[in-house]
């Protein structure tokens, strides 16, 4: 059965109430009729509502497409800890993926590899997607590094959760610096890294491996995003910068629906 792709914009620290609901109707209009691809937008957590009314319409328009996603996820279900958002609140305002490990939540906030697993964890308890970002640093890359540092994040899973933790879930691969750069991998590289991924995770069951979602992500916009996708590990993006215009990201997730259908 073959992958269908996802194609999923991190708006990352951007918007208003306003903006919310402009950039969905505009993604609505942009994608209505668009098909074979899963789209999903990830706002900041107090723009899930907004959000969530703007694509709840009852109009059959490109809302049906768009899915919610979020960008992070605690891995507590209530309690005493201030400030943190568990995946039951997520699932409340009908989010389905949940963004983990990015590099900036590693870099900002000193998330580990075993804490990101935990959240891991606590995304497939409640039923919900993880998307989980992996990647390395520019030193990394130019060290040879890249599929060690790709491993050694997978693993935390894998050895914590076992291999079919992975059954409907995403992974995101985003060399951390081609993120926000400007710089982006080649179709050549990024597919060798993401045909190693589903490799390294084939090592221990390769039906799961053949079904997981490996988007690329880093830099990815409307000019470069139709040669990544023909490559046939690349299942979609998790676009940046250019998810926060509607044209270039319904262009990504146009270009994503025909080189994999």
């Amino acid at each position: 059965m073959a992958r269908r792709p996802l194609v999923m914009g991190n708006w990352k620290l951007n918007g208003s109430k306003a903006f919310t609901k402009e950039l969905v109707e505009g993604l609505k209009k942009e994608l209505a009729g668009v098909e074979g691809c899963g789209v999903a937008i990830a706002p900041p957590v107090m723009y899930l509502a907004e959000a969530e009314a703007a694509l709840n319409c009852g109009c059959s328009c490109g809302g049906k497409l768009i899915e919610l996603g979020a960008q992070n996820v605690d891995v507590n279900v209530q309690g005493a800890f201030t400030g943190d958002i568990s995946p039951e609140m997520l699932k409340d305002f009908g989010v389905k993926y949940v963004i983990i490990g990015h590099s900036e939540r590693r870099t900002y906030h000193r998330e580990c590899d075993g804490f990101i697993a935990k959240k891991f964890a606590a995304l497939k308890t409640a039923g919900l997607v993880p998307v989980l970002c992996i990647g390395e640093s520019e030193e990394e890359n130019e060290a040879g590094k890249t599929e060690e540092v790709c491993a050694r994040q997978i693993d935390a899973v894998l050895n914590s959760l076992g291999a079919e933790a992975f059954n409907g879930a995403v992974i995101a691969y985003e060399p951390v610096w081609a993120i926000g750069t400007g710089k982006s991998a080649t179709p050549a590289q990024a597919q060798a890294v993401h045909a190693f991924i589903r490799g390294h995770i084939a090592k221990k069951d390769k039906a799961v491996a053949e079904q997981v979602i490996i988007q690329y992500g880093g830099s990815v916009n409307d000019a470069n995003a139709a040669e990544l996708f023909t490559q046939p590990d690349i299942d979609g993006a998790l676009v940046g910068g250019a998810s926060l215009k509607a044209a270039a990201f319904a262009t990504i997730v146009k270009a994503a629906a025909k080189a994999k259908n």
